[in-house]
């Protein structure tokens, strides 16, 4: 055999050492370590460099795939887990299960601590308030549609702002997160949304 010609690697070898799966693992790494980084120091004290380091990249690997720090947190928050669809004929019943699953997801992923933490620096920083919006609105999508469904079967009325009534359902939970500093907890949906639904029922002149 000739030694110098160095071992022979089969196609299967080849394809998972070089190429696509390993930049998709460094892409993957890169967005976990900047949602780690969010959560431990937020994102004014984030930087492209202490992302680079917890990932064990180059900061030019960084810089290859985002401009800057703004939409590598940005796509970091969105490939979170977000509000699942659900569709079972009857409004109060989608927003209980959609906002049951949301909550278990908030309390055991990274977005009890990350939804915090851009929620409170949007508020003084609008290049990341232009950039955070319609991540948040695509987010919110489920909700609205939720909506959108009970319009079309007749449960309430056309007239109903659509956006402020997906507000009166979700607003107890960001009084909860952000003012009395509590635990999401599931058991609060059911009145949550029941109490939601009985002032848009009622103020928006639903069909009987």
């Amino acid at each position: 055999m000739d030694r110098r010609k160095g071992p022979i690697l089969t196609t299967g070898e080849s394809s998972a050492s070089t190429g696509r799966p390993r930049s998709e693992e460094a892409h993957r790494a890169i967005l976990d370590a900047t949602l780690e980084l969010l959560a431990e120091v937020g994102f004014s004290a984030l930087t492209v460099e202490g992302v680079a380091s917890r990932a064990g990249v180059g900061k030019a690997t960084i810089y290859r795939r985002w401009a800057s720090k703004l939409p590598l947190v940005v796509e970091a928050f969105g490939a979170l887990p977000g509000m699942e669809d659900f569709d079972t004929g009857d409004l109060g019943e989608d927003l209980k299960k959609m906002l049951r699953s949301y909550i278990q997801v908030f309390n055991t992923t990274a977005l009890s601590a990350v939804l915090p933490s851009l929620a409170g620096e949007r508020a003084h920083n609008p290049e990341l308030a232009k950039v955070f919006e319609p991540v948040s609105l695509e987010r919110r999508g489920p909700l609205v549609r939720a909506f959108e469904r009970a319009v079309a079967r007749g449960e309430i009325s056309p007239e109903v702002d659509l956006a402020l009534a997906g507000d009166l359902v979700v607003g107890p939970i960001a009084v909860c997160l952000f003012f009395k500093g509590g635990r999401l907890s599931p058991r609060m949906v059911g009145p949550m949304v029941d109490l939601a639904l009985a002032g848009i029922l009622d103020g928006g002149g639903a069909s009987g």
